[in-house]
């Protein structure tokens, strides 16, 4: 068992538009995001699987030739593997649960959200 408290875990700033915090434990992470309106997620995909809950702002996703547009208090699951991106419509506070964790998001090999 951890207990995490968002106040004493340490912010990564992965770029001029999103901030991120990860909590994890065994197979399963969460990260909170502060994104700034405008940040593009370019188009990527991996082995998680992928919950993504908006908490304010909006996000819109495109995947499997869909778009969607995820708001406050809204959730999208996204499956393993799948290619997939995000615009943030607004300036917006998300919470991303992956399992298994998201290896690269710890190592800094996310270089898809580094530029």
């Amino acid at each position: 068992m951890k207990h995490f408290k968002w106040d004493e875990i340490p912010a990564e700033r992965v770029n001029d538009k999103f901030v991120r915090k990860l909590a994890w434990d065994g197979k399963m992470m969460i990260a909170r995001t502060d994104v700034e309106k405008g940040y593009v997620v370019p188009h990527h995909k991996h082995d998680s699987e992928q919950i993504t809950w908006v908490m304010s702002g909006r996000w819109r996703f495109t995947l499997e030739g869909r778009t969607v547009e995820v708001g406050p208090n809204e959730m999208i699951s996204i499956p393993a593997n799948v290619v997939h991106g995000a615009e943030a419509l607004e300036t917006l506070v998300a919470y991303d649960i992956f399992t298994p964790l998201r290896e690269d998001w710890l190592s800094g090999g996310d270089d898809y959200l580094r530029t």
